[in-house]
């Protein structure tokens, strides 16, 4: 192979060209976002409709819907990997590691650690997430996932200063502000170029 030198023009050229091609998948996959706000509002919804009803013993049957998720979205992208047969960029490639990182570590903190994290837990999971979906918005340059992103990360610092039982309503309007809107947006404008 040859190695040749890249002018400073070639080399943003390179870097646009590259941005440009993981945002085309994330606007392909935007549902992604939305699929997993809608999940976090629907675990958290009948968390609190099941609290509500005074049904205490069965608050945490929701939240295995979690790892169906995960299971359901590796399979769902293994598939579609393999159907469209498209190559990764090297930032698409680092999201999508990043994205399966906070994740398991998200999923293992809840069912293993929670009761160490005790008032934080609700917080420190907003925030992660928020902290991936700015890298998210920042990396591919679409502003509406930047700043749900940002939102997201006031939310969750904001839960700090709430009591616990409010932290159900916290998850839910982070899942909203920070997922299934910029989700919606991202859906949206491939549809626009695809007009």
């Amino acid at each position: 192979m040859k190695n040749s030198t890249l002018t400073p023009e070639e080399s943003l050229l390179l870097i646009s060209k590259t941005i440009e091609d993981t945002k085309e998948r994330f606007k392909e996959n935007g549902y992604m976002f939305i699929f997993w706000g809608t999940l976090t509002l629907v675990v958290f919804g009948s968390q609190l409709i099941l609290s509500l009803l005074e049904l205490y013993k069965f608050t945490m049957v929701p939240v295995y819907l979690f790892p169906a998720g995960a299971f359901f979205t590796a399979i769902y992208a293994w598939k579609e990997f393999k159907k469209n047969n498209m190559p990764k960029t090297i930032i698409g490639n680092i999201l999508q590691n990043l994205g399966w990182v906070v994740g398991m570590n998200l999923l293992v903190m809840g069912f293993l650690f929670s009761g160490k994290l005790g008032d934080a837990t609700a917080p420190v999971f907003i925030i992660l997430l928020a902290l991936f979906m700015i890298v998210c918005g920042l990396s591919i340059k679409f502003k509406p996932l930047t700043i749900g992103g940002a939102l997201m990360n006031l939310i969750g610092l904001g839960s700090f200063l709430v009591d616990t039982d409010y932290h159900g309503f916290s998850l839910m309007l982070a899942a909203v502000t920070g997922m299934i809107i910029p989700g919606i947006l991202l859906n949206n404008a491939r549809r626009k170029e695809n007009v």
